[in-house]
């Protein structure tokens, strides 16, 4: 009897010892992979390569913790002055490994998630493409950050989607019943109504020509635009530039009538990422249809 109670003692001593060792603030996040990758502790020094990414890393208030980025995150103004790794989906593994995140935040796209694993480096692969992901991915990062879901992504949620609304809000009913087309780069590679953005264009209550059986963003032989015929068409500065008149589009009602909204490099980077400025983009896209609701 002694020995067995000297054992049993043993025993929850070591217990004791193993829960005191083990890790106090350990957390574990599910990525967009289905993987799950378990963090001894909250994630200090971030590489985040992909522009909407770095900025919800941002809009939770915890930019300081960003060590690196890739080419294409510009926002806020203080993640230009960090070293940049290169493009997201082939991004320089060396310059990356050399910084000694605690994580990399990239897109499932990306071809780098195996090799930085292969070394060691904690992945989280997240992606948006649609308003429901940006909601979901803002959660997942409050968890990776440690930040509260009421003080962090929940109220930042709110935020957009009140934003969205409002901007829905804003239009005439002369601007609701515009008929959109929304060229996102040359090609024409079109916005679709499956896209997020087809989705705030549907919020904003307008209509797109380019249908959902499409895909998200389909290329688009350019005389379906022609017979769409839209009464407004919006697209990104750079798409402009290159422009050479596409045949046939002399005849749209939105080309004849001037009916064009081209916005801004930097106009353009908030209306094409699914990210915490959508309510931002929603208020661009909403100022473009009443400026040409005529």
């Amino acid at each position: 009897m002694k020995l067995a109670s000297i054992s049993r003692t043993t025993l929850a001593l070591m217990l004791l010892c193993i829960a005191a060792l083990a890790p106090a603030h350990a957390l574990q996040v599910t990525d967009d992979r289905g993987a799950t990758i378990t963090f001894a502790q909250t994630p200090q020094r971030i590489v985040s390569l992909l522009p909407s990414l770095t900025e919800s890393v941002c809009a939770l208030e915890q930019c300081q913790r960003l060590v690196g980025v890739d080419r294409y995150s510009n926002y806020p103004a203080s993640v230009r002055q960090l070293p940049v790794m290169g493009g997201g989906l082939d991004p320089n593994i060396e310059s990356i490994v050399a910084l000694k995140p605690d994580v990399v935040l990239l897109a499932t796209s990306s071809r780098a998630s195996q090799r930085l694993e292969s070394l060691g480096i904690k992945v989280v692969a997240l992606e948006p493409k649609k308003h429901a992901d940006v909601k979901r991915v803002l959660r997942t990062l409050g968890l990776l950050l440690g930040v509260p879901e009421e003080a962090g992504a929940e109220r930042l949620w709110r935020i957009i989607d009140t934003g969205v609304a409002a901007a829905a809000q804003s239009l005439s009913p002369k601007a609701r019943n515009a008929r959109v087309y929304f060229e996102v780069n040359r090609g024409p590679y079109a916005a679709g109504e499956s896209s997020f953005i087809g989705e705030t264009l549907m919020r904003l209550g307008v209509r797109n020509v380019v249908p959902a059986s499409l895909g998200p963003f389909p290329r688009l032989n350019p005389e379906f635009v022609v017979r769409a015929n839209p009464d407004v068409i919006m697209m990104g500065e750079r798409s402009m530039q290159a422009m050479i008149p596409y045949p046939g589009w002399s005849s749209i009602k939105a080309v004849r009538e001037q009916r064009i909204c081209v916005f801004g490099v930097d106009e353009a980077d908030v209306v094409v990422r699914p990210g915490p400025r959508m309510a931002e983009a929603a208020r661009i896209m909403a100022k473009c249809l009443e400026d040409k609701a005529r």
